[in-house]
Formats: structure tokens, sequence, C-alpha cells
């Protein structure tokens, strides 16, 4: 399959007005790049090897994991290249790749995240039967239907843009491959897709985004009824960085597809894409490891078995 196009390579121009912040800003995110390979690796390995981690919680954050660094390897190398040389030519199809895996990973974070929080739900809510219920299969079951999930949605978008005429103009305000950035590159009619893009849309987003509000009103609701101060805040503790990291990721994810993209809008709008895309997959790691005591002690134990 061919796209119909007049345009062969597409310019993103990345952030042309930090011209004058080159260096400090391609530092910076050179940093964040080695962090979040870092950090989220580590805890994938912690995982696999480590026996006080085989539990579906852990499994679950292993996983997001694995989308952070599906997500920051699409985005961030071709986004450091941009700010060096003050934008990037891609090809059409190179394009039409890096939304593929974006889009993938993002629609799986969100179905990821609204698993995590029916764990939560079922840990909390019905503990005598977590173990029965959170089973091995079940969660193997859970996550290739959220991969699944992403793929296809994915790949909905994906088809419906090859049937698009793309006769230009060439530049992508913007520092990566979004759809509808690649959308204002044709000259077809894209209110099909634009129809299509806020049906899935509320399929990604919304209706994992209900499952957790959900989970977590039946949360409280056990919490509260906890008769101890400490047996409370235990129970809360065990929720409260699976909560920063919905609030973080859902509350910039739904910003930037809520404000206008045009004018002075646009360049709020990259800032807030750069959250999501780029500080969230490094937040999460850390957020969940320096919380957790079960990861400190699994890096210690292994970092006294590596110095043993």
């Amino acid at each position: 399959m061919v796209l119909k196009n007049n345009i062969t390579s597409i310019f993103l121009l990345g952030f042309p007005y930090l011209q004058n912040f080159t260096f400090p800003f391609f530092s910076l995110l050179v940093l964040i790049f080695c962090g979040t390979i870092s950090g989220n690796l580590l805890i994938v390995v912690l995982y696999l090897v480590s026996k006080t981690l085989q539990s579906p919680m852990y499994f679950f954050i292993t996983q997001l994991s694995l989308c952070d660094l599906l997500l920051t390897t699409d985005i961030v190398p071709l986004l450091l290249h941009t700010v060096l040389y003050g934008g990037s030519t891609i090809t059409l199809m190179g394009c039409m790749t890096q939304f593929s895996i974006f889009a993938t990973s993002e629609c799986s974070e969100c179905f990821l995240l609204s698993v995590m929080s029916y764990d939560r739900y079922v840990a909390i809510c019905n503990p005598l039967r977590y173990h029965s219920i959170m089973s091995h299969k079940f969660c193997m079951i859970l996550i290739s239907t959220i991969w699944l999930l992403g793929f296809m949605v994915t790949l909905m978008d994906v088809i419906s843009i090859y049937s698009l005429h793309f006769c230009g103009p060439h530049i992508i305000d913007h520092f990566y491959c979004d759809l509808e950035p690649i959308l204002q590159l044709s000259c077809s009619d894209t209110s099909r897709i634009h129809t299509q893009i806020v049906i899935l849309g509320f399929l990604y987003v919304n209706v994992p985004f209900l499952v957790i509000v959900t989970s977590y009103v039946y949360i409280v609701g056990t919490i509260l009824k906890i008769p101890s101060n400490t047996g409370r805040h235990k129970a809360f503790s065990t929720c409260s960085s699976h909560l920063i990291v919905v609030s973080i990721y859902y509350g910039t994810l739904m910003i930037v597809y809520i404000f206008p993209t045009k004018g002075q809008s646009q360049i709020l709008n990259m800032f807030l894409s750069l959250m999501y895309t780029v500080l969230t997959p490094l937040f999460n790691p850390i957020i969940y490891t320096l919380r957790n005591q079960d990861f400190k002690e699994a890096f210690l134990k292994i970092k006294r078995t590596l110095k043993g």
C-alpha cells in the first residue's frame, strides 16, 4: 500500500523560538533521555530478577515501563536532532511510522492505567480473593488485550490516513508527527477521519478514565470504612503512586487536545506535549521506585549481591 502524495519528505520545525537556548535545552533533553531509559530499564530488570516483586501490581508497572521505553525511543532521538539543528527532515513514511509507534504506546498506556486501577480495587476492596481473581493467566490475558487494542486503534487511524491525498505544505509546526499535524498536510476531506478520531478517542481515553474514576470511588469508600488511621494510611499508600501518575498523564493529555492549536496556544500545546511524551516517562519510574519500599529493597539486595 502506497500513500497518495505529491510530497516525499516533511520538515519538523521543532522549537525555533528557543534558538538562543539550543545547547542548554539539548543538554537537558539528553539528561532526561538517559534518566528515562535507565529508570525504566531498572524497573524491568528488578522485576525480572527479584522474587519479591513477582505480583500483578509490579507486573503492570513493568508493562508501563515498557510503554514509556517505546514512547521515549520513538520521540526523543528525533527531537534531539530537531533541537540541535533547528529542525529535522523526515520522510512521509517515516512520519507515519513515528505516529504509529507513538499512538500504540499512548493507547496502551491509557488502557494499562485503567487495569492498574482495577488491580488496586481488587486488592483493597476484595483482598481475600485477590490472588484468585488477579491470577497469572488473567494478567497475561489483560496485557495481551491491552497491546492488541492499542495496535488496533492505531491501525484504524493509519488505514484512514492511507486513503488521503497529500499535496502539502511539507512543514509540520511540531517536534513529532502527531495525527492532527499529519492531517493538515492533506488536501483531501478529513471530516470523516475527525469523526473517527472523536469516537476512538472516547474509547481509548474516556472509557479507561471512567474505569479509573469508578475504581477509586469504591477504593475510597472502602478505605474510609477502615477503623484505624494506620490501616487507612497503608491502604491509601498503595494507590498514591498510581494516582499521581494518572493525574500527570491524563491532566496533560486532556489539556493538549482541548486547547486550540493556533497562535500562541501552539507554543503551550508543544510544551504540554513535551510533558506527556518526554517528562512523564521520566517521572513514572521515579514515582514508583522512590515511593515503594519493595523496589528499594530489591535494588539494595541486587546492589549487595553485585558487591559481594
